[in-house]
């Protein structure tokens, strides 16, 4: 059991954490019929396609500062009773203005949600915004701008998610010039959908403290040592990846093997309610199904402390309560 265990995570996309009984209210709310997406308590889809466009129906009933705020505090309150003292959420300022909701709102109805759940429970909480690669070169490098200027204590670092297959690394390497110079966190999803040159890409182009997923990179054992070498942190979702089948089972997942080349990892649950799964979850098929140890979960939960992007003297804090 690792219930005990103190947990952190830092890869989970706000919208994919909502909770399926939340979608029901808010779809109520505003009068928004959930058929095909939402089937006796549970969202429905079957391909990285279909859980796009589920992912996308979620999001379009969350159309507030207030609907964010309980978003945000649902789950991070989720997180707290799990024994996880720290979290970072993927939001997407896209959601909110395609429901209308200026850049603004939408991350001050999250804010507030992240400070009422550590006024309650003392988590820390950090969001990192999101590029969305599917609209293309020109919406990331706007989005990109957007983040640099955008100055909230609770926004710390820029990713770029979404469809993995489009477009290459390259076309989106000025929008990560422009956050870096900025002082943001960088983090990119890579190797998931795609191939270990996509993480190539990435290391080479973006030169990310972090990858999302990353986890093809196993494929080539020179990308593996460099990743090691770099001491660039993979943000590994093992239960996303079986769910997207980007490996059939636990037993060929590859997080071990990371672990033993040096590589440093994290546990975390991508879009939890999606993959049936959540943080306390991946952290317990950590220890049952793919047996790592109490001591090397822990390692991975001071690995994603170490590479959060916070203040030093939160990072400090946190250590200390590990």
């Amino acid at each position: 059991m690792t219930a005990h265990l103190k947990k952190a995570e830092l890869h989970c996309h706000v919208e994919g954490a909502a909770p399926p009984a939340l979608t029901m209210t808010q779809a109520e709310k505003y009068g928004v019929a959930t058929d095909g997406f939402v089937k006796d308590g549970a969202y429905v889809w079957n391909d990285f396609t279909s859980f796009i466009a589920c992912y996308d129906f979620v999001a379009s009933v969350f159309r507030t500062a207030e609907d964010y705020t309980a978003l945000a505090e649902a789950y991070l309150l989720e997180l707290a009773a799990a024994n996880t003292i720290y979290s970072e959420l993927f939001i997407s300022p896209d959601h909110g203005e395609a429901v209308g909701l200026s850049p603004d709102d939408y991350v001050g109805g999250l804010a507030a949600g992240i400070l009422s759940a550590r006024e309650k429970t003392g988590i820390e909480c950090r969001m990192v915004i999101i590029g969305e690669r599917h609209l293309g070169p020109e919406n990331v490098l706007a989005r990109a701008k957007w983040a640099a200027t955008f100055d909230h204590p609770l926004v710390t670092g820029f990713n770029m998610a979404g469809e993995e297959r489009m477009n290459r690394v390259a076309d989106y390497a000025p929008a990560f010039d422009i956050v870096r110079e900025a002082g943001l966190g960088i983090t990119i999803h890579a190797g998931e959908l795609c191939g270990a040159f996509s993480v190539a890409d990435a290391l080479d182009l973006v030169k990310p403290s972090r990858i999302g997923h990353g986890v093809r990179a196993i494929e080539d054992a020179d990308l593996v040592r460099r990743l090691a070498d770099l001491g660039t942190v993979l943000e590994v979702c093992p239960g996303s990846n079986i769910a997207l089948k980007v490996f059939p089972d636990y037993a060929s997942h590859p997080l071990r093997r990371f672990v033993e080349a040096g590589v440093r990892v994290t546990l975390n649950s991508d879009d939890p309610p999606y993959f049936h799964t959540s943080l306390a979850q991946e952290y317990e098929t950590a220890s049952t199904v793919m047996g790592f140890t109490d001591a090397e979960i822990n390692a991975m939960t001071r690995t994603a402390i170490e590479a959060a992007f916070v203040d030093e003297p939160t990072r400090k804090a946190l250590l200390a309560r590990l």
